[in-house]
């Protein structure tokens, strides 16, 4: 499917936006109207044609997120959109353009002002919703391969959470550096994580870890968990001799009452200790927010990583994994659905 420039004078007065007022369920998110608002000095206004629904905002629903803002706010980690205003200091000719951002927050809107150095354009020939799915899921599956594990031809990687928006794009891109890979997921997501590419174990299956080693009898050079908790020591176990684990989440506490720190830094005092042991394993938690304080540098190793990825999608090397595609207004059914665990891939969230 092909998208087009659609033509600035069509950019609605008003904005429709998702509001989280607190620690909700999906139904209590609110969905209201406001006055458009003009670009910025250096901003550009998007106007939303695919918002990602990913753990992170599950997580701030249930006000777990490390650093969320206060309530209230408007969530949403990224989108891709069509540049409909600019504000001064920005070239007009980024006008009718499309392009995916990062924004952390407030891309759960119709229209979202960014700075115009966040931008990333989106190739025509990909639709957008296809698109969305491998902007916060790409950039980090991405880094993650290629900028701490360093997965080569020929390694054998764990991707844990296979058939999710990140491990699925692990997954992928494991495929295309060359890389083994082996997936754990649900057995009635076995089918979907085999087609692309990996070879699907049951992660409720007895003696979990001795059917993983099964499939890597010298351990795996790089290990991806999103699941923290206690099964991060299995993941580290799995590990060989010179393997590389990497951490990015902590889905095994999201339900815990208390604080939504206290995971966090259990698990990077883990990793520390881990690091200072002289075995030759390394041990990473993921940070796609790292280094930000250096803008430069920050914004040109985002570009190029979520270019690479964007290429091969545009290629046909990556096979996008929309689990659906509902309207902004309904956004309390996008949570519950992207919560259910039911899903190959990433719900998406469209105007």
């Amino acid at each position: 499917m092909q998208d087009f420039p659609a033509p600035v004078s069509a950019v609605p007065s008003t904005v429709t936006e998702a509001v989280l007022p607190g620690v909700v369920e999906p139904d209590g998110i609110q969905v209201r109207t406001r006055p458009a608002r003009p670009a910025g000095s250096g901003q550009v206004v998007l106007a939303m044609e695919a918002a990602g629904v990913s753990f992170a905002e599950q997580q701030m629903r249930r006000g777990k997120y490390y650093d969320q803002p206060p309530f209230p706010f408007v969530p949403g980690y990224d989108l891709v959109g069509r540049a409909v205003d600019v504000g001064d200091g920005v070239p007009g000719e980024l006008l009718g353009r499309r392009f995916a951002v990062l924004t952390k927050t407030g891309a759960w809107a119709t229209q979202v002002s960014v700075d115009a150095g966040d931008l990333t354009e989106v190739p025509e020939s990909v639709d957008s919703a296809e698109a969305e799915t491998f902007v916060v899921n790409g950039i980090t599956a991405w880094q993650m391969l290629h900028r701490l594990a360093k997965v080569r031809p020929g390694h054998t990687v764990l991707v844990h959470g296979a058939n999710g928006g990140v491990g699925s794009t692990l997954v992928q891109l494991a495929r295309v550096a060359g890389a083994r890979v082996v997936g754990t997921a649900s057995a009635k997501h076995h089918d979907a994580v085999r087609a692309l590419g990996a070879v699907p174990v049951d992660y409720r299956a007895p003696d979990l870890e001795g059917r993983l080693r099964g499939h890597a009898p010298q351990g795996y050079d790089a290990v991806f968990d999103h699941v923290g908790g206690e099964g991060i020591l299995t993941s580290y176990r799995l590990l060989a001799a010179k393997g590389t684990l990497v951490s990015y989440g902590t889905a095994a506490t999201r339900d815990v009452q208390g604080s939504s720190k206290a995971p966090v830094l259990k698990l990077l005092a883990r990793l520390a200790l881990w690091n200072a042991l002289p075995n030759g394993k390394s041990a990473h938690f993921y940070n796609i927010w790292a280094g930000r304080r250096r803008p430069g540098a920050f914004r040109a190793r985002l570009h190029a990583d979520l270019g690479q990825v964007l290429a091969l999608l545009a290629a046909g090397e990556l096979t996008p994994q929309v689990a659906a595609r509902i309207p902004l207004t309904e956004v309390g059914e996008a949570v519950r659905l992207a919560e259910s665990g039911t899903v190959v891939g990433k719900v998406v969230l469209v105007p």
